[in-house]
């Protein structure tokens, strides 16, 4: 079987997001399954033409330039296009290898709301949320979701939004993303919070450094860079001065365990953003016995596992969930579910047989 990932991004040369970090493991995992495996991505500084990640087959065309992609994707001549997340690149892979089945995850999927909020809170400037919008959401995308062969979210409750904005062909169901389950996690003696994710406005990572200042008793962990580097800085030194706050910057998750081991030993994970889809990093702490405080509440992860902070009461969470120890249970709760739903070998399989139904050979 020959599989061609679309993404706007695939963790490596200088980009590293949510959707890289989900494509370079999905095709990762299926090299190590006997699938000849390419990425056609948006080139990066530093990236060649054709290079080669962990086994995969990386393509890459100018970001200006989207149309030339169309070469690539006949280059490939795979059995199955699978979009990580729904591009022009998904368009013109139709146009490009219209014999070949189309499958799209829809892993952020954004209305007109959200990509309102985008530009009132841009990661780096409001040009660079209209050229995406364009790249990842303009009409020409929506038509091309609808027509996929077959769609697929990562959260159940996002299924009837993707209904809702793209009324695909077929019905969206949900697929997870594969999430690494740690053999060993030894938790820290003494109270210590995370936080896992770019430090953009979205995000709003002051309410988390907040925290720090509220409970000196509380040993906080940052992992994560601002896209804006002058809005990073200026978190940095306004909060800089906190002694039981550690900013650990990025951390590459393919070359280091320093993410794994900040979360195997934090007792809570706080996700301060706006709006999320269904972070790979609430799964991975999940997967770590982690507490989930959140103003977010993908698939009930929050209400669940930890506490929902739908009114950014953050501070009222984070005590509910140090008292009597109750973030104990709860990330106990939360990494078995991370377990049974997302486990890696899991989530594989569903993929593969996602595959195997679209080229109409279950046994290939």
């Amino acid at each position: 079987m020959r599989v061609c990932l679309i993404s706007v991004e695939i963790f490596a040369w200088g980009k590293y997001g949510g959707f890289g970090r989900a494509t370079r493991i999905i095709g990762r995992e299926l090299v190590k399954r006997g699938v000849e495996v390419f990425a056609v991505v948006p080139r990066r500084s530093g990236q060649k033409a054709v290079e080669t990640l962990d086994g995969i087959t990386v393509l890459g065309f100018p970001p200006y330039f989207p149309w030339s992609a169309k070469k690539l994707f006949r280059q490939c001549n795979a059995d199955v296009y699978h979009s990580c997340e729904p591009s022009y690149a998904t368009h013109l892979a139709m146009q490009a290898m219209p014999q070949a089945k189309h499958m799209v995850t829809c892993r952020y999927p954004r209305d007109t709301a959200d990509w309102k909020m985008e530009l009132g809170l841009p990661s780096k400037n409001r040009l660079q949320v209209l050229f995406n919008w364009f790249y990842e959401s303009s009409a020409t995308v929506r038509r091309s979701v609808t027509r996929a062969d077959a769609v697929y979210t990562i959260a159940r409750d996002l299924l009837p939004k993707v209904e809702r904005m793209y009324g695909p062909d077929v019905p969206a169901r949900f697929l997870p993303t594969p999430i690494p389950i740690p053999e060993h996690v030894r938790k820290a003696d003494s109270p210590t919070v995370c936080y896992v994710a770019r430090l953009d406005r979205r995000k709003r990572p002051e309410l988390f450094l907040q925290l720090a200042s509220q409970f000196p008793d509380v040993k906080f962990l940052v992992i994560g860079r601002s896209r804006d580097r002058r809005w990073g800085e200026q978190l940095e030194q306004k909060f800089s001065g906190l002694p039981n706050l550690e900013m650990l910057g990025f951390v590459d998750q393919f070359s280091s365990d320093k993410a794994s081991e900040t979360m195997a030993k934090s007792w809570v994970q706080v996700n301060t953003a706006t709006y999320e889809s269904m972070p790979n990093s609430i799964l991975e702490a999940s997967a770590h016995g982690c507490a989930l405080l959140s103003h977010v509440d993908p698939d009930g992860f929050a209400t669940r596992f930890g506490y929902h902070a739908e009114q950014d009461d953050f501070t009222h969470g984070l005590r509910f969930l140090l008292e009597q120890d109750r973030w104990r249970g709860l990330g106990q709760l939360a990494a078995e579910h991370v377990r049974e739903t997302f486990e890696t070998g899991h989530a594989m399989e569903l993929h593969l047989q996602a595959y195997r139904e679209l080229i109409g050979d279950p046994d290939r």
